[in-house]
């Protein structure tokens, strides 16, 4: 029965949320954000304008939110900051271009898991292996 306590592994918060920091950020600069920045031109005629702002500065917020927040995420340096931006995109994808559904084609249901683990970052910050860390934020 010890065994299935998995008291072998150790326990580390800091090193949970480096773990989390890495995987979540990593996967949403490369699978998410690399793309928009590299496609920018194409992907302005298509991009949904869901906040009336335009199609072309809507680009830029999810690009900054999905990159730029997610390569300071991946290393650690304003990561409350950069958690609450990317928060604010994920949540604006699942409401308003995803409808709040969490199944069928077309589902948000990522853009869902993101904003949770912005929101558990944006909470919990970045721990000590992290920049922010380092200076003590």
């Amino acid at each position: 029965m010890k065994f299935l306590q998995l008291k072998f592994i150790p326990q580390s918060t800091d090193f949970a949320l480096l773990f989390l920091r890495l995987t979540a950020g990593l996967t949403m600069l490369l699978n998410h954000g690399w793309g928009k920045v590299l496609n920018f031109s194409t992907m302005t005629e298509n991009f949904p304008d869901v906040i009336g702002i335009g199609r072309v500065p809507g680009l830029v917020l999810i690009i900054f939110a999905e990159f730029v927040c997610a390569g300071l995420i991946t290393v650690g340096w304003l990561t409350r900051f950069a958690a609450l931006v990317l928060a604010i995109g994920m949540g604006v994808a699942f409401v308003a271009a995803h409808g709040m559904k969490l199944s069928q084609p077309g589902s948000g249901e990522l853009a869902l898991v993101y904003l949770l683990i912005s929101l558990t970052l944006l909470f919990a910050g970045a721990g000590k292996f992290s920049i922010d860390g380092k200076k003590g934020a």
